[in-house]
């Protein structure tokens, strides 16, 4: 029998609308996938170039279980280049995507009913992987008029009552928005007051067309952070992350590593080097078309009667108020979602996904072409005048 505690996981509603949206393909429907955050690009050319190069000099063995040196020493080349900051190699912790290394780090940091604290709304795994490692996720109401971002003194106010740690995520999913440098400092100093760890989840940096993209490490040496290749890199399915933890951390991560991951793929840890050197064009690129994209589909979903007020500078989605299109009132964001994915053929995220604080909103990813955007626009189009 399962344990209790995953029978108490909630189900990741995006990948329920996927596993529709792919049903409905195999029957023969054209879907506009907007609902998962899948980059649409193919991963650079001198990637594949470096991970062929490792296959073809025998690199497909085990790794250091931390991540071989090269790419930690890489991994710190690039934050002394992005954001000036020394990184020893040494607190670098080379993962499987940061999925894993959020279940290391909690799981390094709770015991039983421990709290961590979180945004409502977030992303939808973060409660979940709380959860799993015995933890409590406590989720705060975050305003839309603040980006859908933690404000230092709610944290302040929460976490003086005891919590592990704080949930950040900037430039964040659902929302797009920034923790801009005043309220990183906030946070940090909220956290470290109460002695809970900043965990800053910095994946979609990188993706970011408006403002600045600041790396919780500028503001607190002790803060752990989390961040890949996935996103920026368009290197979703090699599953190759980092962390950057301070050294009270490392024992317990490394033995976890050991124990349970042995190490990272040992040829996407190659490619991850080498996306680090020379991929940068690329991702320059990608962001240019990223940012052509979010201005087209903001316009397009207000046009539609959405309602876009939290302005998204950075990752690659918009979470829109559904709620105009039903005169004011708050719609059933799941059943919405589904209803969107079978009359109109495009598959979307229903705001609950992301906590009780999106109920009514959907997420839609512009991780797709301009052309496959358009004609979901035009199909959304056509759904709300069967609303009217």
């Amino acid at each position: 029998m399962p344990r209790s505690i995953c029978n108490s996981l909630n189900p990741f509603l995006a990948m329920d609308v996927l596993e529709r949206a792919l049903a409905l393909e195999a029957q023969g429907r054209r879907i506009i996938h907007m609902e998962v955050g899948q980059p649409d690009f193919p991963t650079p050319e001198c990637v594949l170039e470096a991970a062929s190069k490792a296959m073809r000099d025998g690199h497909t063995g085990y790794t250091h279980s931390m991540g071989m040196l090269p790419l930690r020493e890489g991994i710190a080349a690039y934050y002394e280049r992005e954001y000036g900051l020394p990184v020893s190699p040494e607190r670098i912790v080379v993962t499987n995507g940061s999925s894993p290394g959020l279940m290391a780090v909690f799981s390094a940091l709770c015991d039983p009913g421990d709290r961590v604290i979180m945004a409502d709304p977030a992303y939808a795994c973060y409660e979940n992987v709380v959860r799993f490692a015995g933890g409590t996720a406590l989720r705060i109401p975050a305003a839309e008029e603040q980006g859908f971002q933690l404000s230092p003194e709610a944290v302040r106010e929460e976490a003086d009552k005891g919590a592990r740690a704080v949930v950040i995520n900037s430039p964040s999913n659902p929302a797009g928005t920034l923790i801009d440098r005043k309220a990183m400092q906030g946070l940090a100093e909220a956290a470290q007051k109460a002695g809970a760890l900043l965990v800053s989840d910095e994946i979609y940096h990188g993706l970011v067309y408006e403002g600045e993209a600041v790396c919780a490490l500028e503001v607190s040496d002790e803060a752990v952070v989390l961040d890949g290749f996935s996103k920026r890199y368009a290197m979703t399915g090699w599953r190759l992350g980092w962390m950057v933890l301070p050294e009270r951390l490392l024992p317990a991560i490394s033995v976890m590593q050991q124990n349970f991951f042995i190490s990272s793929n040992s040829v996407s840890q190659w490619a991850g080097l080498a996306a680090l050197r020379c991929a940068g064009d690329d991702v320059a690129r990608m962001a240019a078309e990223y940012d052509r994209r979010r201005l087209y589909i903001m316009d397009r979903l207000r046009a539609l009667g959405f309602g876009v007020r939290s302005h998204p500078v950075g990752a690659f989605y918009v979470l829109a108020d559904a709620s105009p299109l039903f005169g004011g009132k708050k719609p059933d964001s799941l059943a919405l979602a589904f209803d969107i994915l079978e009359k109109a053929g495009v598959g979307v995220t229903p705001g609950i996904d992301f906590g009780k604080g999106a109920e009514g909103y959907i997420r839609f990813s512009y991780a797709s072409s301009m052309e496959n955007i358009e004609e979901a626009m035009h199909r959304l189009e056509r759904y709300r005048e069967g609303l009217e």
